[in-house]
């Protein structure tokens, strides 16, 4: 019994050392924000459900998957676009590259913790969705989301580790993404678009075609999240280039 007792205790001190650590690192990441871009990606996602019920009287599953993907690139810009000048801010950019490779395993685990957040909020607005719009699988909808959303974290990322600078490297991704857009005009067929739609099917297009291109398209977001990840950590090496 005693020996049930401690595991417990040990148990329970790891669990509040863990949630303490989450919230810490969310309240750095964030940085005092997160309910206002959590609000704003809410608003944002009840507007565009307006308009698409007022102006788009044969909605379906395919127009959710279309007003659901800005609200999470909203959720997903911030934190990955001013995370190393919110550690700046905080002055912990010292004690993290004090400690050797400690860097690594805080941004791995923070940007970990960031997509599974915002997959969280994912779900919930697409219960929203269900529910308000048009019923669709829940769990298939959100985790397509993930899919451009990680790797458009994880770009954002990425160039956070070049610039340095939130404002810059906002900037830069605005125009990355507005690229991305007019882009995806001419790639709308292949598997190289970023704003590739999976439940939108052409009309002259056969349907076992088009589940292929959309695997060949996940795959090539999810190769593309993986090397702008390790990119992005392998430039947190410089050290010099973050104290200066």
């Amino acid at each position: 019994m005693n020996t049930r007792y401690i595991d417990r205790i040990v148990k329970s001190r790891w669990l509040d050392l863990l949630v303490r650590m989450a919230r810490y690192n969310m309240k750095i990441i964030f940085a005092g924000r997160f309910l206002w871009f959590f609000l704003a990606s809410l608003v944002f996602y009840i507007l565009l459900a307006i308009n698409l019920v007022f102006n788009e009287p044969g909605y379906t599953m395919s127009s959710v998957y279309g007003i659901l993907y800005f609200p999470a690139v909203l959720l997903i810009f911030y934190p990955t676009a001013f995370g190393i000048q919110n550690d700046a801010d905080a002055r912990i950019l010292e004690i993290l590259f004090g400690i050797p490779d400690y860097r690594y395993k805080v941004w791995l685990v923070r940007l970990v913790m960031i997509f599974i957040l915002v997959w969280l909020f994912l779900l919930v607005f697409c219960v929203l969705g269900y529910y308000a719009l048009v019923p669709f699988p829940i769990i298939s909808m959100s985790l397509q989301l993930m899919f451009p959303v990680v790797f458009l974290g994880c770009l954002s990322f990425m160039i956070s580790t070049v610039v340095k600078n939130g404002n810059g490297t906002a900037v830069i991704m605005v125009i990355v993404g507005i690229t991305l857009l007019i882009l995806s005009d001419f790639l709308s067929r292949t598997q190289w678009n970023v704003f590739l739609n999976p439940f939108s099917i052409p009309d002259d297009m056969n349907e076992l075609i088009w589940s292929q291109i959309t695997q060949k398209n996940r795959i090539f977001l999810a190769v593309g999240s993986v090397i702008f990840l390790l990119a992005g950590l392998t430039n947190l090496q410089r050290r010099e280039k973050f104290l200066k």
